[in-house]
């Protein structure tokens, strides 16, 4: 029997690390590996639009049109970690090209069917088709920043630089358009409407509202003078409406005529005046109204009604004016012009003067 001898605590444990398994230690590398956890990846370049899946869908699809795909995006300028290629403009061009297009197609279409429903009057199709067009743009915006990629998160830090643009270039802009969908939603003040218009010099003059825009109306006067008038002021100023509840509207011919005139007869001129006129309603009937008595004449006033003030009230007047002129030539009315009688008092210059003048006269 051989005897043994025991081993020592130190010899017991370098034999037990022979027995086992090998163990590599963490920060030794394995074989073939060609780096360790200790090394940093090297930085790679990121991209500002994320076009690798729509190139690599096209290689797939065509080795040409992926060697052309290839080639443009060789053409690249980097801006730090930035990379921008001559496919990654060209891709930006396309998407917003497309996204515009559809939209354009979209707010024509909405525009047809909401023009074959016939519950909506004017004012509420308009309403629509704004409101239509809002939400369209609107959604072909999120539409192309998804189709481009872009993560609404990094546009996060401009929000509060927009917010502050809006709020003080900008606040305008916004004003208009909130007002203009007041103003359509309550119907005060539509297409086709007749209202006055006020130019710097303080000439009135009436106008048609043509269109009523996102940013201001358009309004053309007789003169075919188009004014843009900004849907704000229209909320916070004074507006006269002429064909607001109505489209009648009253108009007024102040007329003189002589002290020595027939009263009834000129009362029956001036209302046979309008009658033979066109334009004029002849209901409501027409009123003549003594409005006193002046220094010179008696003073008439003929209020009549027309239901077109677009086509203007200085013509309307001047017809009836016209008309008045004839009636009274024919029958004798005299419209007086301004008299004045001059009394001198009498003196010796004055009485010397005359008699002067006279032994003048009389040689």
């Amino acid at each position: 029997m051989t005897a043994t001898t025991p081993l020592a605590p130190s010899d017991e444990t370098s034999a037990a690390t022979e027995g086992s398994d090998t163990l590599t230690a963490p920060d030794a590398p394995a074989t073939g590996q060609a780096w360790t956890m200790a090394e940093t990846a090297p930085e790679q370049e990121t991209e500002i639009i994320a076009s690798e899946g729509i190139r690599d869908g096209i290689a797939s699809q065509s080795k040409t049109a992926g060697s052309v795909v290839d080639t443009l995006d060789a053409w690249a300028l980097s801006i730090g970690d930035m990379r921008v290629s001559l496919f990654d403009i060209l891709l930006v061009i396309g998407v917003i090209a497309l996204v515009i297009t559809g939209a354009m197609l979209a707010i024509r279409l909405c525009k047809n069917l909401l023009g074959r429903v016939t519950r909506f009057d004017s004012t509420q199709r308009l309403l629509a088709e704004k409101l239509s067009t809002m939400f369209v743009w609107g959604l072909a915006f999120f539409i192309g920043i998804d189709l481009l990629g872009i993560d609404l998160t990094a546009l996060a830090f401009f929000g509060g630089a927009f917010g502050l643009a809006i709020g003080f270039g900008l606040q305008k802009t916004f004003g208009n358009l909130i007002s203009g969908i007041l103003l359509l939603m309550d119907k005060s003040i539509k297409p086709g409407d007749v209202i006055s218009v006020t130019d710097q010099a303080g000439n009135e003059s009436f106008g048609q509202i043509r269109k009523i825009g996102i940013r201001a109306i358009s309004v053309i006067t007789r003169d075919q003078t188009e004014y843009l008038i900004p849907n704000e002021n229209l909320m916070i100023n004074q507006v006269v409406n002429w064909s607001y509840s109505s489209r009648d509207v009253r108009v007024k011919a102040p007329v003189g005529v002589s002290y020595n005139s027939d009263m009834k007869l000129v009362e029956k001129l001036l209302h046979q005046a309008v009658a033979e006129t066109d334009r004029i309603l002849p209901s409501p009937k027409a009123r003549v109204n003594i409005m006193g008595f002046g220094d010179n004449s008696v003073d008439f006033e003929i209020r009549f009604w027309i239901q077109d003030p677009e086509e203007g009230l200085a013509n309307i007047r001047s017809d009836v004016y016209k008309r008045v002129w004839e009636l009274f030539d024919e029958h004798g009315v005299e419209i007086p012009f301004p008299q004045r009688d001059l009394h001198l008092r009498s003196s010796k210059q004055m009485d010397r003067l005359i008699e002067v003048m006279s032994e003048k006269n009389s040689a």
